[in-house]
């Protein structure tokens, strides 16, 4: 009797410890492959968003000069395909719209690593997860000066998985919410700069286009920096003063909160006046109760089970495991959406 006792315990045991191993294996699984998932259907928002934003700043925002050329998403795609494009020269009274944190911003267009995403404004975990960020603050495509955009390489889409991959010469392509394509060309090899070396995005007197990631691959240790000049006249704006930001993003996994701040951007100011939410803390905080709740109810799932397998005849166990797996799928995903979002930077 103790010995059937020991067998079952040892037998549970193991069944336990495989159990953990193959929940940790699909974290990674959903780290490297699920958040794709999520990012996909972002894009599919962020294009919609874009297409309205540009559609009301047609009808609304002064016209550029006479040598001013409209395009579209999809004309920047097409533009990108054939390597050419007609440069708008700019105007000194233009109006720029205002976007909010989170909104569709740009659409990028890099044919050289098939980067083909639409770009959102902010740079927060948050933000990341849906496409490629604008640094708020920085310039706006077609400015003079530089403009800042980051973006994951191992998760949600990898927008920018094979940055490293640039060379002088390629062509990076940008649409705005004008409707206007602007032709950047990376200027230098990739270069690996600090995170807190935020002088790559300190503006320029002339139209610069800089490109972060996380760097090396799986890791965050340092940033993967591209740089591209403006091929063609840039516009020449009056914007507001810059926010100091204190580090560069990371295009990690976890997601911050921005606090919401004047006009319609979110910014999140320490009492030095430095921006903060740029991946140079922890996770979200607010993310761990749903994530212990979706994983605790996943673990009794699992264990009603394999309960109910230990009361049921052989030939039907198999029915009862799967239905169980099946049951527990939900709560776990749930739980690995929050978890990512407790991650401090790394990937």
């Amino acid at each position: 009797m103790a010995t059937g006792r020991a067998r079952r315990a040892v037998r549970e045991t193991g069944i336990t410890l495989i159990t953990l191993g193959v929940v940790v294996l699909l974290f990674v699984a959903y780290q490297l492959f699920g958040t794709n998932f999520s990012e996909s259907h972002s894009q599919s928002v962020l294009a919609k968003q874009f297409s309205a934003l540009a559609a009301a700043d047609a009808s609304l925002a002064p016209k550029r000069s006479s040598g001013a050329t409209a395009s579209t998403p999809a004309a920047s795609a097409q533009s990108a395909n054939t390597g050419t494009t007609t440069q708008p020269s700019g105007s000194a009274t233009e109006v720029l719209p205002s976007v909010p944190t989170g909104h569709a911003i740009d659409h990028l267009s890099i044919p050289a690593i098939g980067v083909d995403k639409f770009v959102v404004e902010g740079t927060a975990e948050a933000d990341l997860a849906e496409g490629p960020g604008h640094y708020k603050g920085t310039a706006l495509p077609g400015q003079v000066g530089n403009v800042g955009i980051a973006g994951h390489r191992t998760t949600f889409g990898a927008p920018f998985f094979k940055l490293g991959q640039l060379k002088a010469g390629d062509s990076i392509y940008i649409t705005d919410l004008s409707g206007h394509t602007w032709l950047y060309s990376v200027s230098e090899a990739p270069l690996v700069v600090s995170p807190t070396d935020v002088a790559i995005l300190a503006q320029t007197p002339f139209a610069q286009l800089t490109l972060t990631t996380c760097n090396p691959i799986f890791s965050a240790t340092s940033r993967l920096v591209v740089v591209a000049r403006l091929v063609g006249s840039a516009v020449h704006v009056t914007t507001a003063p810059a926010p100091a930001i204190s580090t560069l993003a990371s295009g990690a996994a976890s997601a911050t909160s921005p606090a919401k701040a004047p006009s319609s951007a979110t910014t999140s100011k320490t009492p030095a006046g430095k921006v903060t939410g740029f991946n140079s803390g922890g996770g979200s905080s607010k993310a761990w109760f749903p994530a212990l709740s979706y994983g605790l109810g996943a673990i009794l799932l699992w264990l009603s089970a394999r309960i109910l397998m230990t009361t049921c005849r052989r030939w039907r166990r198999l029915g009862v495991l799967v239905a169980g797996i099946a049951a527990c799928a939900i709560p776990l995903w749930l739980c690995f959406e929050n978890a990512t979002r407790l991650l401090p930077p790394s990937v």
